[in-house]
């Protein structure tokens, strides 16, 4: 197995404000191949976009649950089906029993974490047929942290998930719903689906779920909203569910939150709106609604739309669903939009996920906020210098994640690896910070069975200045591929990894001062 790096030609001319990786060496034999440059491809958002969140794969209903300092998103798993010709059907949801789940620490820079295999066959609920809408919370149990995952099969119940970490692996205490058409108050529920969950500050939880629209005489008050509260082990109930009261034009899309010791229910509104009375209502079709309350059990009163339509902000509609959230002192607010799918020609209802700011009224209310492809801003700067998933990433083209490992390849989820590589993929980290001292060396760690390329290039996928490390790998096992370079890396950039040839998986990365 030989281990080379090759300079790429012509990659000595650069502006002296700006670092050169020129005349870097790396530990073990070196190769005299000259590395062609190859055609970078092109991603599915602008490398000056944040939104969406995740393009290696779509991801719809988001939920965010902060933990120790990380925002980890929970997403249901959107996945094509395909007619006999290979054209991609329309999405209709009846496939999907896996969630998504990232993390970030900066809600830009976000490790992928995997598929859980939540429902199905292979599923940890096996008794479900699908796993739609999740929603996460943590509390400590006998001392230590227990992760609790809720979700939707289909609309007919309501099925919780447990893991010790944040990623899993997920198991069902229950092996049977949590919720379903057999709980008091539930038989007559429209739609038995989309959770959402509130841990309160006296350490007791609610759970909160329904929608639909019963008929179209009950489109104005459909009573299909449902609260409860949950037992001290989190995955029973502890007394009977209750109506949530008057709940104008509800549709779907629990929320949940405490904002300034008030309580905010907030919902997606139906689609039988009445044109021209959004003045009246405060309110339109599909559009995020909240209501006030100082109860978590209600009752609540309207207050603010807070989300319109997707439609609105990016000319595609649709099912409009969402999760407020606080990191780091701001307020912000994930929910789908369908722009992944149509950068792709697909338009055939794949959701993905972003990020936006929420806004905050002077009374701290939230109120209406924007949807946007650029997202929110990177709240830090991003550390190089310790292990770095290579699937940590704000940005990719034409790249897949795989697991890795015993226990991710059973569950789903839990350690990944980057897959797929073919000429000209690419992967990319934003605000990057090396620092005023500089990075003098780098750690990349491959395996598999292939040969090629890693170019790591600084602010373009095209830049000039970069090193190429070859990669000659045949091993099932992670292999340190070291290189020092000549001059030091200093400043904040934006760092892309572009990828040549195929057959090999990138672990991990780590620059050393």
């Amino acid at each position: 197995m030989a281990l080379a790096l090759l300079l790429l030609g012509g990659c000595g001319n650069y502006e002296e404000e700006r670092p050169s990786f020129a005349n870097a060496e790396m530990t073990g034999e070196i190769s005299m191949e000259v590395l062609d440059r190859v055609e970078i491809m092109k991603s599915y958002k602008k490398i000056t976009e944040h939104n969406p969140i995740m393009v290696q794969r779509f991801g719809a209903d988001p939920y965010a649950l902060v933990y120790k300092d990380r925002v980890y998103i929970y997403m249901t798993g959107d996945k094509p089906s395909y007619n006999a010709d290979g054209t991609v059907k329309e999405n209709t949801y009846g496939n999907i029993n896996t969630i998504n789940v990232v993390s970030s620490d900066d809600l830009v820079n976000w490790t992928d974490h995997g598929t859980i295999y939540a429902a199905g066959t292979n599923g940890a609920a096996s008794w479900g047929a699908n796993s739609w809408a999740p929603a996460a919370a943590y509390k400590a149990i006998d001392g230590k942290d227990k992760f609790f995952l809720y979700f939707a099969n289909n609309g007919n119940g309501i099925a919780v998930l447990t893991a010790d970490s944040p990623v899993g692996p997920f198991t069902d205490p229950l092996n049977g719903p949590l919720i379903s058409r057999d709980t008091p108050t539930c038989a007559e529920v429209t739609w038995l689906f989309d959770p959402a969950v509130l841990m309160d500050d006296d350490g007791e939880a609610y759970i909160y779920f329904g929608g639909g629209v019963p008929c179209k005489e009950k489109a104005s008050n459909p009573g299909t909203a449902r609260v409860a509260k949950l037992g001290k082990d989190m995955i029973s109930l502890d007394g009977d569910p209750k109506p949530i009261e008057n709940v104008p034009y509800l549709f779907e899309d629990s929320g949940i939150n405490k904002i300034g010791g008030a309580y905010y229910y907030s919902y997606c509104s139906n689609f039988d709106v009445p044109a021209g009375a959004e003045s009246e209502l405060g309110f339109s079709q599909g559009e995020i609604v909240t209501m006030k309350s100082d109860s978590p059990m209600g009752p609540f009163e309207p207050a603010h739309a807070v989300l319109k339509n997707p439609q609105v902000f990016f000319g595609q509609g649709g099912n409009n669903h969402h999760c407020m959230f606080e990191f780091d002192g701001q307020w912000y607010i994930t929910y789908h939009s369908r722009i992944l799918e149509k950068e792709m020609g697909i338009l055939q209802g794949y959701r993905s996920t972003n990020i936006d700011s929420l806004m905050l009224g002077g009374d701290l209310e939230p109120t209406a906020s924007i949807g946007t492809r650029h997202g929110v801003d990177q709240t830090k700067a991003f550390d190089p210098y310790k292990e770095i998933p290579a699937v940590t990433m704000s940005n990719c083209a034409d790249i897949k994640t795989t697991q890795y490992g015993k226990v991710a390849e059973k569950y789903g989820s839990g350690e990944m690896i980057l897959t797929g590589i073919q000429d000209g993929s690419w992967t990319s980290l934003s605000g990057v910070e090396f620092g005023n001292s500089g990075a003098s060396a780098v750690d990349i760690k491959v395996l598999g069975n292939g040969k090629g390329s890693i170019r790591i290039c600084l602010d373009t996928p095209s830049s000039d200045e970069a090193i190429a490390i070859p990669v000659s790998i045949d091993s099932k096992e992670p292999v340190v591929v070291h290189c020092e370079l000549d001059e030091k890396v200093t400043g904040k950039h934006n760092v892309f990894f572009v990828f040549e040839g195929e057959g090999y998986q990138v672990y991990s990365w780590e620059f050393a001062r």
